[in-house]
């Protein structure tokens, strides 16, 4: 009887042709994930199976937060022979008990060997019986039971008692790469964290405009970057100084336009490092309404400084929404530190909502545009994230 970890995946399994590609690039993630903890890796026909991790709760927990995965269950594997299954049954129930003496429960078996005598109702019904005879206490419920045992007979046979969702999604590295402008506030990690989990591998990408912002809001911007490693694996934060050119659109931008051309300039030293790192898109944040000057127009006006798409994941969310999924991602927290950001400095008292291009084109005129973004990318410090917890 050895303990396993059961992985599965949901949407890889719709694809055709290409599905090898995304299994391949799941793999190698989970290898990665698990690389300092010993496990194997083994690709079983629509599973993974994790075998011997030196930690298995660290093991799912990294599991469940690599994109692609939607549950993962550790599970005693057993030969599929009805013997062992019955044995594996009996410690799996036992375990789930721990010091409790009653439990509803019922059993799930899926049987996909066909040499395996029996079918899969007519194996849940013996290992129902089975149970409720070793463990008198038990209370058979086929509705919201406190313990369901899962049983796969496949080559071998699996048995378990908990599955852990997973965030699902596509694996990292099979969606492109990209450049992801993070500010620190509540919504921009939520949308690289969107982003990734649709296969992108993202750049993050910050805004530091020291000493009109402290140091302790670039440290937030480092823990939220290390947070989102949790989930995407490591992450290379780069932090651009924005100090001058804020300075400048200060001085030179009418007021109203502070906003727009603030953000312009963002595209263009974001476009300049996503040409240097092979990046074929941008990420941001922004949503539709949710602040005045977030108008389509508004929009419009700021992606026409780049020739990359602007991939803006959260447009058509409400606030509560990106709340409620900050919180799951456990980004929410660090977000809300009190500790000012670019965006927060230089906010206009009546910013443009219906901006024309012509006009903020006009004004930036007074700009020297190529000089600035070229003085921002030569000092653009690079961070690592570091070695993310899971557990504890």
């Amino acid at each position: 009887m050895e303990e396993v970890i059961l992985v599965r995946y949901g949407e890889i399994g719709l694809k055709g042709r290409n599905r090898g590609f995304f299994l391949r690039h799941l793999e190698r993630n989970l290898r990665a994930r698990l690389a300092d903890l010993g496990g194997e890796v083994e690709n079983q026909f629509d599973r993974f199976v994790v075998r011997a991790p030196q930690d298995q709760e660290e093991a799912v927990a990294r599991i469940t937060r690599t994109f692609g995965v939607v549950s993962a269950s550790p599970a005693l594997l057993v030969p599929a022979e009805l013997q062992a299954i019955e044995e594996a049954a009996v410690e799996a129930m036992r375990r789930a008990l721990g010091n409790r003496t009653t439990a509803t429960f019922r059993i799930r078996a899926r049987r996909s060997n066909s040499r395996f005598p029996l079918r899969s109702v007519d194996l849940e019904r013996h290992l129902g019986a089975l149970l409720l005879q070793r463990f008198p206490g038990l209370a058979a419920r086929m509705k919201d039971p406190e313990i369901e045992v899962g049983v796969e007979v496949r080559e071998e046979a699996y048995v378990y008692t908990g599955t852990h969702p997973g965030p699902g999604g596509l694996p990292v590295g099979t969606g492109g790469r990209a450049v992801g402008l993070l500010s620190g506030g509540i919504d921009s990690p939520v949308a690289l964290w969107m982003m990734a989990r649709r296969g992108m591998e993202i750049l993050p990408l910050h805004f530091h405009t020291f000493p009109f912002t402290s140091e302790r809001s670039k440290e937030k911007v480092v823990r939220i970057v290390e947070r989102l490693a949790t989930w995407t694996g490591p992450l290379r934060l780069r932090v651009a100084p924005f100090a001058e050119v804020q300075q400048a659109i200060g001085r030179c931008v009418p007021e109203p336009l502070w906003t727009l051309v603030m953000r312009r300039m963002m595209m263009r030293v974001a476009e300049r490092l996503a040409e240097a790192a092979g990046a074929r898109a941008l990420v941001t944040g922004e949503n539709l309404g949710q602040v005045a000057s977030q108008t389509v127009e508004a929009l419009h006006v700021i992606e026409a400084a780049t020739h990359l798409p602007v991939l803006r994941p959260l447009v058509g969310m409400d606030k509560q929404e990106i709340v409620t999924l900050a919180e799951r991602i456990g980004t929410y927290e660090l977000s809300i530190l009190p500790y000012e950001d670019c965006c927060t400095l230089f906010v206009p008292r009546h910013p443009r909502t219906r901006p024309s291009l012509q006009e903020v084109e006009a004004a930036e005129r007074v700009l020297p545009v190529e000089e600035l973004v070229d003085r921002v990318v030569a000092g653009v410090e690079e961070i690592p994230s570091s070695q993310p917890t899971f557990v504890g």
